[in-house]
Protein backbone atom coordinates (compact mmCIF):
# COMPACT_ATOMS: atom_id res chain seq x y z
CA UNK A 1 0.00 0.00 0.00
CA UNK A 2 1.41 3.08 -1.55
CA UNK A 3 2.28 5.46 2.01
CA UNK A 4 0.24 8.89 3.06
CA UNK A 5 2.89 11.01 1.69
CA UNK A 6 2.73 9.22 -1.64
CA UNK A 7 -0.76 9.29 -1.75
CA UNK A 8 -0.44 13.31 -1.34
CA UNK A 9 1.86 13.53 -3.69
CA UNK A 10 -0.46 12.09 -6.28
CA UNK A 11 -3.37 14.63 -5.11
CA UNK A 12 -1.14 17.62 -5.33
CA UNK A 13 -0.21 16.33 -9.00
CA UNK A 14 -3.65 15.63 -9.77
CA UNK A 15 -5.58 18.87 -8.31
CA UNK A 16 -2.39 21.03 -10.57
CA UNK A 17 -3.05 19.09 -13.29
CA UNK A 18 -6.73 19.98 -13.25
CA UNK A 19 -6.42 23.49 -12.28
CA UNK A 20 -4.11 23.57 -15.70
CA UNK A 21 -6.55 22.31 -17.77
CA UNK A 22 -9.66 24.30 -16.28
CA UNK A 23 -7.21 27.45 -16.79
CA UNK A 24 -6.42 26.45 -20.88
CA UNK A 25 -10.24 26.03 -21.25
CA UNK A 26 -10.62 29.81 -20.16
CA UNK A 27 -8.26 30.92 -22.41
CA UNK A 28 -8.80 32.92 -24.76
CA UNK A 29 -8.66 31.93 -28.65
CA UNK A 30 -5.10 33.69 -30.42
CA UNK A 31 -5.60 37.00 -30.61
CA UNK A 32 -6.14 38.77 -34.02
CA UNK A 33 -3.99 40.94 -36.04
CA UNK A 34 -4.07 44.44 -34.60
CA UNK A 35 -7.41 46.77 -34.98
CA UNK A 36 -7.04 50.09 -36.92
CA UNK A 37 -9.63 51.14 -34.93
CA UNK A 38 -7.89 49.93 -31.32
CA UNK A 39 -7.13 52.46 -28.57
CA UNK A 40 -3.66 52.64 -29.50
CA UNK A 41 -4.18 53.59 -33.24
CA UNK A 42 -3.55 57.09 -33.89
CA UNK A 43 -6.37 59.86 -35.50
CA UNK A 44 -4.50 59.46 -38.86
CA UNK A 45 -4.45 55.66 -39.37
CA UNK A 46 -8.56 55.69 -37.98
CA UNK A 47 -8.78 58.21 -40.73
CA UNK A 48 -7.11 56.46 -43.14
CA UNK A 49 -9.81 53.49 -41.81
CA UNK A 50 -12.43 55.41 -42.49
CA UNK A 51 -11.12 56.86 -45.67
CA UNK A 52 -10.46 52.93 -47.07
CA UNK A 53 -13.44 52.00 -46.15
CA UNK A 54 -15.35 54.16 -47.81
CA UNK A 55 -13.36 53.17 -51.02
CA UNK A 56 -14.39 49.58 -50.35
CA UNK A 57 -17.86 50.84 -50.13
CA UNK A 58 -17.81 52.22 -53.65
CA UNK A 59 -15.61 49.36 -54.92
CA UNK A 60 -18.80 47.24 -53.78
CA UNK A 61 -21.50 49.26 -55.70
CA UNK A 62 -18.63 49.28 -59.21
CA UNK A 63 -19.12 45.66 -59.08
CA UNK A 64 -22.79 45.94 -59.02
CA UNK A 65 -23.34 48.31 -61.39
CA UNK A 66 -20.38 45.93 -63.61
CA UNK A 67 -23.22 43.15 -62.59
CA UNK A 68 -26.13 44.94 -63.93
CA UNK A 69 -24.57 45.79 -66.61
CA UNK A 70 -24.23 42.52 -67.67
CA UNK A 71 -27.46 41.15 -66.42
CA UNK A 72 -28.75 44.16 -68.86
CA UNK A 73 -26.79 43.32 -71.88
CA UNK A 74 -27.56 39.23 -71.59
CA UNK A 75 -31.11 40.36 -71.41
CA UNK A 76 -30.45 42.80 -74.43
CA UNK A 77 -28.98 39.76 -76.36
CA UNK A 78 -31.88 37.34 -75.80
CA UNK A 79 -34.59 39.78 -76.59
CA UNK A 80 -32.56 40.70 -80.21
CA UNK A 81 -32.36 36.47 -80.85
CA UNK A 82 -36.61 36.99 -79.61
CA UNK A 83 -36.82 39.89 -82.07
CA UNK A 84 -34.89 37.73 -85.15
CA UNK A 85 -36.77 34.61 -84.60
CA UNK A 86 -39.81 36.67 -84.53
CA UNK A 87 -39.52 38.64 -87.69
CA UNK A 88 -38.70 35.52 -89.32
CA UNK A 89 -41.34 33.58 -88.45
CA UNK A 90 -43.48 36.89 -89.59
CA UNK A 91 -41.64 36.46 -92.89
CA UNK A 92 -42.58 33.05 -93.34
CA UNK A 93 -46.13 33.44 -92.14
CA UNK A 94 -46.79 36.17 -94.29
CA UNK A 95 -45.57 34.18 -97.64
CA UNK A 96 -48.03 31.92 -96.80
CA UNK A 97 -50.93 34.18 -97.02
CA UNK A 98 -49.62 35.62 -99.93
CA UNK A 99 -49.98 31.95 -101.54
CA UNK A 100 -53.32 31.13 -100.30
CA UNK A 101 -54.34 35.35 -101.56
CA UNK A 102 -52.80 35.19 -104.98
CA UNK A 103 -54.21 31.13 -105.43
CA UNK A 104 -57.90 33.12 -104.40
CA UNK A 105 -57.55 35.56 -107.52
CA UNK A 106 -56.23 32.54 -109.90
CA UNK A 107 -59.71 30.49 -109.39
CA UNK A 108 -57.83 27.97 -107.43
CA UNK A 109 -60.85 28.53 -104.44
CA UNK A 110 -64.14 27.97 -105.95
CA UNK A 111 -67.43 28.90 -104.28
CA UNK A 112 -69.98 26.66 -102.83
CA UNK A 113 -72.40 27.63 -106.06
CA UNK A 114 -69.39 27.40 -108.90
CA UNK A 115 -68.48 23.64 -106.85
CA UNK A 116 -72.50 22.62 -107.26
CA UNK A 117 -72.47 23.93 -111.22
CA UNK A 118 -68.77 21.97 -112.34
CA UNK A 119 -69.44 18.63 -110.03
CA UNK A 120 -70.03 15.23 -111.31
CA UNK A 121 -71.75 14.07 -109.01
CA UNK A 122 -73.17 14.70 -105.47
CA UNK A 123 -69.73 12.88 -103.96
CA UNK A 124 -67.97 14.72 -106.31
CA UNK A 125 -69.31 18.17 -104.45
CA UNK A 126 -68.66 16.67 -101.29
CA UNK A 127 -65.06 16.17 -102.32
CA UNK A 128 -64.76 20.18 -103.85
CA UNK A 129 -66.76 20.92 -100.62
CA UNK A 130 -63.96 19.16 -98.46
CA UNK A 131 -61.06 20.65 -100.36
CA UNK A 132 -62.79 24.30 -99.75
CA UNK A 133 -62.72 24.06 -95.72
CA UNK A 134 -59.41 22.72 -95.99
CA UNK A 135 -57.99 26.18 -97.83
CA UNK A 136 -60.34 28.14 -96.36
CA UNK A 137 -58.67 26.56 -92.50
CA UNK A 138 -54.96 26.75 -93.72
CA UNK A 139 -55.75 30.77 -95.01
CA UNK A 140 -57.69 31.43 -91.41
CA UNK A 141 -54.69 29.27 -89.55
CA UNK A 142 -52.07 31.17 -91.79
CA UNK A 143 -53.40 34.68 -90.86
CA UNK A 144 -53.65 34.33 -87.14
CA UNK A 145 -50.07 33.05 -87.29
CA UNK A 146 -49.32 35.90 -89.51
CA UNK A 147 -51.44 38.13 -86.04
CA UNK A 148 -49.28 36.30 -83.48
CA UNK A 149 -46.14 36.37 -85.20
CA UNK A 150 -46.44 40.08 -85.51
CA UNK A 151 -47.46 40.17 -81.94
CA UNK A 152 -44.17 38.45 -80.86
CA UNK A 153 -42.21 41.19 -82.85
CA UNK A 154 -43.81 43.96 -81.33
CA UNK A 155 -43.27 42.47 -78.01
CA UNK A 156 -39.70 41.11 -78.74
CA UNK A 157 -38.60 44.69 -80.17
CA UNK A 158 -40.12 46.62 -77.16
CA UNK A 159 -37.84 44.13 -74.68
CA UNK A 160 -34.67 44.81 -76.63
CA UNK A 161 -35.45 48.87 -76.70
CA UNK A 162 -36.04 48.82 -72.50
CA UNK A 163 -32.85 46.13 -72.50
CA UNK A 164 -30.66 48.76 -74.16
CA UNK A 165 -31.81 51.56 -71.94
CA UNK A 166 -30.81 49.06 -69.02
CA UNK A 167 -27.56 48.51 -70.43
CA UNK A 168 -27.32 52.75 -71.51
CA UNK A 169 -28.06 53.31 -68.07
CA UNK A 170 -25.57 50.65 -66.27
CA UNK A 171 -22.74 52.27 -67.83
CA UNK A 172 -23.82 55.41 -66.87
CA UNK A 173 -23.69 54.02 -63.76
CA UNK A 174 -20.24 52.36 -63.71
CA UNK A 175 -19.00 55.34 -65.37
CA UNK A 176 -20.13 57.41 -62.19
CA UNK A 177 -19.00 55.04 -59.72
CA UNK A 178 -15.84 54.29 -61.46
CA UNK A 179 -14.71 58.45 -61.31
CA UNK A 180 -15.95 58.22 -57.39
CA UNK A 181 -13.65 55.25 -56.68
CA UNK A 182 -11.11 56.41 -58.38
CA UNK A 183 -11.73 60.01 -56.53
CA UNK A 184 -11.92 57.65 -53.01
CA UNK A 185 -8.95 55.40 -53.30
CA UNK A 186 -6.64 58.22 -54.06
CA UNK A 187 -7.92 60.42 -51.05
CA UNK A 188 -7.05 57.09 -49.02
CA UNK A 189 -3.68 56.69 -51.08
CA UNK A 190 -2.73 60.34 -49.52
CA UNK A 191 -3.76 59.51 -46.35
CA UNK A 192 -1.71 56.44 -46.18
CA UNK A 193 1.47 58.10 -46.97
CA UNK A 194 1.22 60.87 -44.16
CA UNK A 195 1.01 57.71 -41.95
CA UNK A 196 3.71 56.81 -39.21
CA UNK A 197 6.09 54.23 -39.14
CA UNK A 198 3.71 52.60 -35.95
CA UNK A 199 0.58 53.59 -37.92
CA UNK A 200 1.83 51.43 -41.04
CA UNK A 201 3.21 48.56 -39.05
CA UNK A 202 -0.31 48.11 -37.55
CA UNK A 203 -1.43 47.91 -40.81
CA UNK A 204 0.62 45.84 -42.53
CA UNK A 205 0.46 43.17 -39.21
CA UNK A 206 -0.04 39.78 -40.87
CA UNK A 207 -1.68 38.60 -37.34
CA UNK A 208 -1.82 35.15 -36.61
CA UNK A 209 0.14 32.77 -39.24
CA UNK A 210 -0.08 29.71 -37.42
CA UNK A 211 -2.01 26.62 -38.57
CA UNK A 212 -5.67 26.73 -37.67
CA UNK A 213 -7.61 23.42 -37.49
CA UNK A 214 -11.04 23.47 -39.63
CA UNK A 215 -14.06 21.05 -39.32
CA UNK A 216 -14.57 18.84 -41.50
CA UNK A 217 -16.60 19.01 -44.89
CA UNK A 218 -17.12 21.96 -47.49
CA UNK A 219 -17.78 24.99 -45.24
CA UNK A 220 -14.39 23.85 -43.84
CA UNK A 221 -12.66 23.03 -46.82
CA UNK A 222 -13.70 26.86 -47.73
CA UNK A 223 -12.60 28.39 -44.88
CA UNK A 224 -9.04 26.18 -44.94
CA UNK A 225 -8.93 27.97 -48.83
CA UNK A 226 -9.36 31.48 -46.88
CA UNK A 227 -6.95 30.77 -44.39
CA UNK A 228 -4.46 29.68 -47.46
CA UNK A 229 -4.73 33.20 -48.47
CA UNK A 230 -3.14 35.07 -45.17
CA UNK A 231 -0.48 37.22 -45.86
CA UNK A 232 -1.77 38.59 -49.57
CA UNK A 233 -2.57 42.36 -50.09
CA UNK A 234 -6.16 43.47 -50.67
CA UNK A 235 -6.54 45.43 -54.51
CA UNK A 236 -9.51 47.30 -54.62
CA UNK A 237 -11.92 45.21 -57.55
CA UNK A 238 -8.69 41.90 -57.70
CA UNK A 239 -10.13 38.67 -58.29
CA UNK A 240 -7.11 36.60 -56.82
CA UNK A 241 -4.75 34.58 -56.90
CA UNK A 242 -2.24 37.16 -55.48
CA UNK A 243 -4.39 39.66 -54.47
CA UNK A 244 -7.88 39.86 -52.81
CA UNK A 245 -10.87 42.24 -52.41
CA UNK A 246 -13.30 41.02 -49.69
CA UNK A 247 -16.32 39.39 -51.63
CA UNK A 248 -13.75 37.86 -54.32
CA UNK A 249 -12.03 35.90 -51.51
CA UNK A 250 -15.68 34.17 -50.09
CA UNK A 251 -16.44 34.00 -53.56
CA UNK A 252 -13.00 31.72 -54.49
CA UNK A 253 -12.80 29.98 -51.34
CA UNK A 254 -16.10 28.68 -52.00
CA UNK A 255 -15.67 27.95 -55.75
CA UNK A 256 -12.78 25.98 -54.70
CA UNK A 257 -15.17 23.66 -53.11
CA UNK A 258 -17.82 23.84 -56.15
CA UNK A 259 -20.00 26.10 -54.53
CA UNK A 260 -20.73 29.28 -56.15
CA UNK A 261 -21.89 32.68 -54.96
CA UNK A 262 -22.45 36.09 -55.90
CA UNK A 263 -19.08 38.19 -56.35
CA UNK A 264 -20.50 41.06 -54.41
CA UNK A 265 -21.25 41.34 -50.75
CA UNK A 266 -24.91 42.83 -51.71
CA UNK A 267 -25.05 40.06 -53.19
CA UNK A 268 -23.16 37.36 -50.92
CA UNK A 269 -25.69 39.07 -48.04
CA UNK A 270 -28.40 37.30 -49.72
CA UNK A 271 -27.05 33.39 -50.07
CA UNK A 272 -27.85 30.62 -48.15
CA UNK A 273 -29.88 31.29 -44.32
CA UNK A 274 -29.50 33.66 -41.73
CA UNK A 275 -28.12 32.72 -38.44
CA UNK A 276 -28.09 34.84 -35.52
CA UNK A 277 -24.83 35.96 -34.00
CA UNK A 278 -24.75 33.10 -31.26
CA UNK A 279 -24.45 30.89 -33.52
CA UNK A 280 -21.74 31.16 -35.84
CA UNK A 281 -19.43 28.27 -36.78
CA UNK A 282 -16.95 27.74 -39.54
CA UNK A 283 -17.52 29.25 -42.82
CA UNK A 284 -20.18 31.77 -42.08
CA UNK A 285 -20.28 34.56 -44.02
CA UNK A 286 -19.91 37.97 -41.54
CA UNK A 287 -21.58 40.67 -43.63
CA UNK A 288 -20.44 43.95 -41.68
CA UNK A 289 -22.21 47.42 -42.10
CA UNK A 290 -25.58 48.94 -42.37
CA UNK A 291 -24.89 49.10 -46.05
CA UNK A 292 -23.58 45.42 -46.51
CA UNK A 293 -20.08 47.06 -48.05
CA UNK A 294 -17.80 44.35 -46.18
CA UNK A 295 -17.73 40.54 -45.71
CA UNK A 296 -15.55 37.93 -43.45
CA UNK A 297 -15.46 34.17 -43.23
CA UNK A 298 -16.02 32.96 -39.72
CA UNK A 299 -13.27 30.21 -38.21
CA UNK A 300 -15.55 29.95 -35.28
CA UNK A 301 -17.59 31.89 -32.69
CA UNK A 302 -14.57 34.64 -32.16
CA UNK A 303 -12.33 35.26 -35.04
CA UNK A 304 -12.88 35.62 -38.69
CA UNK A 305 -10.28 35.80 -42.19
CA UNK A 306 -10.77 38.59 -44.88
CA UNK A 307 -9.49 41.11 -47.02
CA UNK A 308 -9.37 44.04 -45.13
CA UNK A 309 -8.48 46.80 -46.72
CA UNK A 310 -5.44 48.49 -49.17
CA UNK A 311 -2.32 48.34 -47.54
CA UNK A 312 -3.28 45.16 -45.13
CA UNK A 313 -2.99 41.83 -45.78
CA UNK A 314 -5.71 39.39 -45.35
CA UNK A 315 -5.78 38.15 -41.87
CA UNK A 316 -7.43 36.84 -38.86
CA UNK A 317 -9.33 38.94 -36.49
CA UNK A 318 -11.82 39.32 -34.21
CA UNK A 319 -15.09 39.49 -35.52
CA UNK A 320 -16.34 42.44 -33.28
CA UNK A 321 -13.02 44.20 -34.23
CA UNK A 322 -13.57 44.25 -38.28
CA UNK A 323 -16.99 46.48 -37.66
CA UNK A 324 -20.74 46.68 -36.93
CA UNK A 325 -21.93 43.44 -37.77
CA UNK A 326 -24.96 43.50 -40.47
CA UNK A 327 -26.17 40.06 -41.32
CA UNK A 328 -24.78 36.07 -40.90
CA UNK A 329 -25.13 33.85 -43.86
CA UNK A 330 -24.66 30.63 -43.60
CA UNK A 331 -23.60 28.89 -46.86
CA UNK A 332 -23.70 25.32 -46.11
CA UNK A 333 -25.96 23.69 -43.67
Amino acid sequence: MASKSAQRTVRAALTATAVSALLGAAMPLPQAAADPEAPNASEALKKYNDLSHEAETLNEEHLRAQEALSNAQGSLDQANRDLTAAQQAQEALRGQVDLLTEASFEGARFSQLSALLVSDSQQDFLNRMSALGVLAGDNAEALQGLGEAVDLANDAARRATEAAGAANQAITDIDQRKAALDGQITEAREAYRSLSAADRAILNNKGDMSAIPVPPGKAGEALAFALSQRGKPYVYGSNGPNSWDCSSLMQAAYRSVGISIPRTTYGQATIGRSVSRNEVKAGDLIIYYSGQSHVAMAIDGLRAVHASTENAPVKVQDIESIGPVDVIRRVVG
